[in-house]
């Protein structure tokens, strides 16, 4: 008899790069027939990987998820706000970016669909600023959990994805939010946390496919800079992006301490070159990637999903 698992689909917060992760599920559901709405017990995402873990949660086709980046991308990370400031000191005192245009793609995408509205479990990190902690949306657990059941999917959505300096914080109810990266831009590690000690899974029967927005390995590189200030050596938005890496890598470090090797399959890949969160073209190149990615694990992907 075939053992029943959880399978937690699990994917990173990256801004544009959310392309890669969408384009493997695309692949998934037209190359080896697996369905993620039905392949998976729970779903969980941060920021861009926020967006497309609710669409499939909400039924949506991994190839819609794909269209929205190739769409929509330029409308999202478009023009910067206008400021009479030379570039580098812009950032120290508004945003990059306005983000009504990702508030108009989330509606047009979600609707009026609530969290109460989606019945598997689905995970979503934000970052609580105004009280200083974590705040998770969480939908389709239990009875036990109705909090968020009448927040719009696309607030949700656009919480997670207020990434400090690229957009402003989101306020949702009588919270003000900003990403869910700033502590948990991998989320896969609150999934797992959640689906044991919350919905009363044995930790055996948990499996998770967890997937990368990419991760830069040179960084700041190891060359001597005179100053380290937050707009000169720290290169203010390049150093958000450092630490979004640098948490995701942190998670699956630990992830491979409480899962066997079977249980946890991450696709991601890595870059000699910055991988800037708002770099719309890069959206073919990351396609190409997301198609060598899934190549490489074919097998291990049909293993995860029990295919011949």
């Amino acid at each position: 008899m075939e053992k029943k698992t959880f399978n937690i689909l699990a994917i990173d917060g990256g801004g544009i790069r959310g392309i890669f992760p969408a384009y493997i599920l695309q692949c998934l559901q037209e190359r080896i027939g697996v369905e993620a709405n039905k392949a998976f017990n729970m779903f969980a995402g941060t920021s861009t990987g926020a967006i497309i873990a609710a669409g499939i949660a909400c039924g949506k086709a991994p190839s819609e998820m794909v269209s929205l980046y190739q769409q929509h991308g330029h409308e999202i990370f478009g023009k910067a706000k206008r400021s009479f400031l030379p570039k580098k000191l812009k950032q120290g005192f508004h945003s990059k970016y306005c983000n009504q245009n990702l508030k108009d793609v989330l509606l047009s995408t979600f609707k009026d669909v609530r969290l109460g509205d989606i019945k598997k479990p689905l995970l979503l990190p934000a970052t609580d600023i105004g009280n200083g902690g974590v705040h998770v949306f969480k939908s389709g657990y239990n009875s036990h959990f109705t909090r968020d059941n009448s927040v719009a999917v696309r607030d949700a959505l656009l919480a997670s994805c207020s990434a400090p300096a690229f957009f402003d914080p989101t306020q949702v109810g009588r919270y003000l939010l900003a990403d869910g990266g700033v502590w948990a831009n991998n989320p896969a590690l609150a999934a797992v946390i959640d689906a044991r000690y919350r919905l009363n899974v044995a930790l055996e029967d948990i499996r998770v496919l967890s997937l990368g927005t990419g991760e830069s390995i040179t960084a700041y590189g190891t060359k001597k800079r005179k100053r380290w200030g937050l707009i000169t050596g720290w290169k203010g938005v390049d150093f958000i992006g450092f630490l979004l890496s640098l948490q995701a890598q942190s998670t699956q470090n630990y992830l491979k301490l409480m899962l066997d090797k079977e249980q946890l399959l991450r696709l991601n890949f890595k870059s000699d070159q910055p991988l800037p969160l708002d770099d719309v073209d890069l959206t073919d190149d990351l396609i190409s990637k997301a198609d060598l990615a899934f190549t490489r694990e074919s097998e291990p992907l049909k293993m995860f999903f029990n295919k011949d």
